[in-house]
């Protein structure tokens, strides 16, 4: 999905911004992202991203190492995405689709008075995550293909593979990553890929490895 506004550059984000850190979900540049808001600390989040610049960071907490006075450790990459999708439930909770701009690495966690956290971030070791597209020619899409298909086939899925065929190399390989069913350390794996090339061989690798590890007749899902 496409905003409606353009982030050309690392000088285009606010150097400080709130985050959301969340074990298993994964956010990446031009992926969307829904996720369901019911905590009153990220129900306010939402609130004041509304109210902004609406940009709001996803993490995962790092549970090898030891919370903070502030919360969970994280993990020192995550993905800051703009909320570009949004509805009330009636019932106090919050929809929302998060898309992805841009990684980032944490610098510093701000003292603040929001009952949410905030984060010094620098997005410029990322700076290719701006340009659309970067890197499609190295992926080895056939290889990609194979290893979803392999993966539905084992779990009786089925797909629109029209539209998987017509889809932009780097819309698919974002996109099969946000929505695998993969672990938090995997999820993390792919987010810190240097690369279109790194993430989508390393999605294969990943896909090829549970699948070995599966029963004949597996089920799953892709969420």
């Amino acid at each position: 999905m496409a905003t409606n506004r353009i982030y050309a550059s690392p000088a285009d984000l606010p150097p400080v911004i709130p985050v959301f850190p969340l074990t298993g979900a994964l956010l990446l540049p031009r992926a969307d992202l829904p996720l369901n808001i019911f905590e009153p600390r990220y129900l306010a989040m939402v609130d004041d991203a509304l109210a902004g610049a609406r940009l709001i960071g996803m993490v995962q907490p790092d549970e090898a190492k030891p919370d903070t006075a502030r919360g969970p450790a994280v993990h020192k990459v995550g993905c800051v995405g703009r909320l570009s999708q949004y509805s009330e439930t009636g019932d106090g909770r919050y929809l929302i689709t998060l898309t992805g701009i841009c990684r980032f690495e944490i610098v510093e966690e701000m003292a603040v008075t929001t009952p949410y956290r905030q984060f010094r971030i620098d997005t410029s070791p990322f700076a290719q995550d701006f340009s659309a597209s970067t890197g499609e020619e190295t992926v080895d899409r056939s290889a990609l293909l194979s290893a979803l298909a392999a993966f539905l086939d084992a779990n009786k899925l089925e797909a629109d593979w029209e539209g998987i065929r017509q889809a932009g190399t780097e819309t698919l390989v974002n996109a099969l990553s946000v929505m695998s069913p993969y672990g938090a350390l995997e999820k993390q794996a792919l987010l810190e890929a240097k690369d279109l090339k790194e993430r989508a061989d390393m999605l294969v690798a990943i896909t090829q490895m549970m699948l070995a590890r599966m029963p004949g007749d597996g089920e799953g899902s892709l969420q």
